[in-house]
């Protein structure tokens, strides 16, 4: 047993002190290069129109993220059944944006977990993957100083044809994102990329819309899959505790 524990406390400092590299390592690297990214104020109203739904009850989960992540909302709620899920997906976005409205996507309805999708616009806008982690450091530390508790999945930055050239720009912020929640237990990284790659190491163009950047049912079938194993499996045992009691007569 004391071994177990010994193993336990070496691996968890070797994660530490890659993680202490690799976050030294993008803080010089994001005072090198910093994007420019676009007014968040440009979706105050979509966070009005958030705001006037019917709220729901706290304890959710909340699903947040780019236009991905937003078209999957017609789905998501089948495909990651029993899960409670507040849709809040907004296309465009990046993870500044979401650094910026975080009392709006996230605070607000005391979630219990939060599936995050950016990076991908970020990488588009030339932010380099340091910057998108240290923006992802930001929205962390923001939910857990409010809900120390939540447990945060990020999903990793898919593939696209259109954006192939950008490809290892994306790569290396899901390396980044993986080693980070490696150091934290209550952050969870989902690989929806890799099982998007084909045998030529490229996506396939039947994953994706004319535009080559949207998916097609095939690809959120593989985000489906991917996010089934690692938050529904994770997820599943709290719905339990959700459903009310049923009466007597």
């Amino acid at each position: 047993m004391l071994t177990c524990i010994l193993r336990t406390e070496v691996t968890q400092m070797i994660n530490t002190i890659r993680w202490v590299t690799l976050a030294v390592a993008a803080l010089c690297s994001a005072m090198a290069n910093s994007a420019e990214y676009p007014d968040p104020e440009r979706y105050r109203a979509a966070m009005e129109a958030f705001a006037a739904e019917p709220q729901p009850e706290p304890g959710g989960i909340v699903a947040t993220g780019s236009s991905s992540m937003r078209g999957w909302h017609r789905r998501i709620g089948t495909d990651l059944e029993p899960l409670t899920l507040v849709r809040r997906g907004f296309g465009g976005s990046n993870m500044y944006d979401v650094r910026y409205f975080l009392s709006e996507l996230v605070l607000r309805h005391k979630p219990r977990a939060v599936m995050l999708y950016e990076g991908d616009n970020d990488a588009a806008l030339g932010a380099s993957p340091e910057e998108v982690l240290g923006h992802f450091e930001a929205v962390a530390a923001g939910i857990h100083a409010h809900l120390p508790d939540t447990r945060i999945y990020v999903m990793a930055v898919k593939p696209s044809l259109a954006r192939w050239k950008i490809w290892p720009t994306m790569r290396r912020t899901n390396a980044l994102l993986r080693a980070r929640c490696d150091t934290d237990p209550r952050l969870h990284f989902v690989d929806v990329a890799t099982p998007m790659l084909g045998a030529d190491g490229k996506p396939p163009a039947d994953l994706f819309v004319k535009d080559m950047l949207h998916m097609t049912d095939a690809g959120y079938d593989i985000w489906r899959d991917a996010t089934q194993s690692v938050v529904v499996a994770q997820e599943a045992q709290y719905e339990h505790a959700r459903q009310p009691e049923p009466t007597s007569e």
